[in-house]
């Protein structure tokens, strides 16, 4: 390879990495501002500034506000259901719900821990979200994989796809209203109090 050539490539690895930065940055510092200073009293402004980037540069990564919430929201939400599906395979748990309620567990023990990004994702995380993730594996490839995970014990345990995808639609919503009730507000009860009882709950909706 020539010396011009090498310099082009390097040239371009630069480019990649200022991009990298750049976009890092405003992902750090849109969720900071989100979960300390709130959703609707944050502006693309607050984030550009504290990012440290020009306002345009905000619009080559994302198309609005609403985006870059949609996007923390997913690339925090998959990173620790991919934990959880890690330390729920570790265990070689064989019975469907027994796998559920494991993955579970390991969230809930996380958020009691990172109470502010439950706060932000129990209140923008939504269905509409995790299919548009599921739309573009290429940018969201750790919930592709974290759902073939889960339609692999699906079909191992010869529960029907659609039935899956209901159930895991309604433990979502259970287990997000419960988290933020119990950690944040701590009613009923602390969420060490209601866990056994929504465990309870959630075996016998899979077990039905």
């Amino acid at each position: 390879m020539s010396l011009k050539a090498k310099e082009k490539l390097s040239q371009i690895g630069k480019r990649n990495d200022n991009k990298f930065i750049k976009e890092k940055n405003l992902y750090d510092a849109a969720y900071e501002l989100f979960t300390t200073k709130g959703i609707h009293e944050t502006s693309i402004d607050d984030i550009v500034k504290k990012a440290g980037v020009a306002k345009g540069t905000f619009y080559l990564y994302f198309m609005n506000k609403y985006d870059i919430i949609d996007k923390i929201i997913l690339k925090k939400a998959s990173g620790v259901i991919e934990k959880a599906v890690a330390s729920t395979k570790e265990k070689n748990l064989n019975d469907y719900s027994d796998i559920v309620i494991s993955a579970l567990d390991y969230i809930i023990e996380f958020f009691k821990e990172n109470k502010k990004l439950l706060k932000l994702i129990h209140k923008n995380l939504s269905w509409g979200i995790y299919r548009k993730a599921l739309a573009n594996p290429e940018e969201f490839k750790i919930m592709e994989d974290i759902r073939k995970f889960f339609m692999t014990v699906v079909y191992d345990n010869e529960i029907a796809a659609e039935e899956f995808e209901n159930n895991l639609f309604m433990i979502i919503e259970l287990t997000g209203s419960v988290c933020y009730s119990s950690i944040i507000l701590e009613e009923p009860a602390n969420i060490d109090t209601m866990k056994p009882a929504l465990f309870k709950m959630i075996k016998k909706m899979l077990t039905n």
